[in-house]
């Protein structure tokens, strides 16, 4: 009989994970990007380069580089910030991370105590809301519109919280192709939260990890490099654009605040394999890598709501994407997307339901978040087409009379 360690588990151990049984066959949840996609030949290359040239230089924690992070890396990234974001950022104000989501910690370890108040946008990441909740942290959800986070939603907030003698550890956002809306803050927005950020004396965390993929191929500069005082935080990540199971992300803070996270990232450094293997390929190749990627998402995200208005018709609202991986839904409030979530999956289809991407999950199960990232144009056709057959024989949703289609 095997050994019970029930009663030996911590209260951080309370959660159970199930064993991964392997992706169903329309895989419309996560971060996931398209597979062919991926430039493994070219990383394949330069990996063999960067480890005869560089590789005897992993007998050292840091490489010689510190504990932020291989300094080639760093200085990559911050060339790539200047042109593409519009910030100008020192290579000791960057930390490279395993993926954004740690990045993420590192800021929440440094910044929040159990019943300290974050605000961020009403519908929002949920590993981010998932993080807050385990830190007993309170979070106030602003309002959206098409354009990201309102500013006059985000001034009450601020100013109620005052009010109550409540000042918010930072404001939480993502801008630019926001998770799970895909809205994009203009830059006169972004000046009104900057201001707001000044007269409420509260820092800003702006998390970036889409920023890259606006399919226009032009993006708003980052707040970050609308700031001139240091108040904001930053990350973003390679894992939208090279590869999600890289794990490599970036921290950008000013260095008297890197200071205090420096010592707890207690991971002894992220993997100097993939920081090697980046560093060698990036400079090269980062910019055509992301021109290609963008008509693709397109065509993707343009068969993804052709679906939608084929099969669901007038039963289903949306914003059609502007870059990005993912598309937010509307269904009628008769829908209830966790239920959905459960008889869809029994037909081989996932989605992430709408209550698990808000501050106010009650309010919008009736919402779901599809990701149209990983799975192939005719994956999509047919994913769609069986979720409006699962929706409509739980739901009625969408009517089977007529033509569903939109004109």
């Amino acid at each position: 009989m095997a050994f019970e360690f029930g009663s030996f588990l911590s209260q951080v151990a309370s959660g159970e994970a199930k064993p991964f049984v392997g992706y169903p066959p329309f895989h419309f949840v996560g971060g996931n990007i398209d597979e062919p996609t991926v430039p493994a030949d070219a990383l394949a290359d330069a990996l063999g380069d960067v480890i005869r040239k560089h590789g005897a230089s992993m007998g050292k924690y840091g490489m010689e580089c510190g504990p932020q992070g291989y300094l080639p890396l760093r200085e990559f990234i911050c060339g790539m910030l200047r042109r593409r974001a519009g910030m100008t950022v020192a290579p000791g104000e960057v930390l490279i991370a395993t993926g954004s989501l740690q990045a993420m910690d590192l800021v929440n370890a440094a910044l929040l105590d159990k019943g300290d108040v974050v605000l961020l946008e009403a519908g929002n990441y949920s590993g981010a809301l998932s993080r807050f909740r385990a830190l007993g942290v309170d979070y106030v959800g602003v309002e959206l519109d098409r354009d990201g986070m309102r500013m006059d939603a985000l001034e009450r907030a601020l100013s109620d919280l005052a009010g109550q003698g409540r000042k918010p550890k930072f404001i939480y956002t993502i801008p630019t192709i926001q998770n799970p809306t895909g809205s994009v803050m203009p830059i006169a927005r972004r000046h009104q939260m900057l201001a707001l950020a000044r007269k409420f004396g509260v820092p800003i965390f702006e998390d970036d990890c889409y920023a890259d993929l606006v399919f226009s191929g032009s993006r708003p500069p980052a707040i970050h490099g609308l700031d001139d005082g240091g108040q904001v935080i930053y990350c973003g990540t390679f894992s939208k654009t090279v590869a999600p199971a890289l794990r490599v992300g970036y921290l950008v803070a000013p260095w008297p605040l890197m200071g205090r996270i420096l010592p707890l990232k207690t991971d002894a450094g992220s993997g100097a394999l993939e920081q090697l293997v980046l560093a060698e390929y990036l400079p090269a190749h980062f910019d055509a890598h992301v021109a290609e990627l963008l008509p693709m998402l397109q065509q993707k995200a343009d068969t993804l709501c052709a679906a939608l208005d084929e099969h669901f018709g007038a039963s289903v609202e949306y914003d059609r994407p502007v870059g990005g991986i993912y598309l937010w839904v509307t269904l009628p409030e008769n829908v209830d997307t966790d239920g959905l979530f459960q008889v869809a999956l029994e037909q081989g289809v996932e989605i992430n339901p709408g209550s698990q991407w808000t501050t106010d999950g009650a309010a919008n199960r009736h919402r779901m978040r599809l990701c149209f990232g990983h799975a192939p144009v005719e994956t999509i056709k047919d994913g769609i087409a069986r979720l409006a057959d699962a929706c409509f024989a739980e739901f009625g949703v969408p009517v089977r009379s007529g033509n569903v289609g939109r004109d």
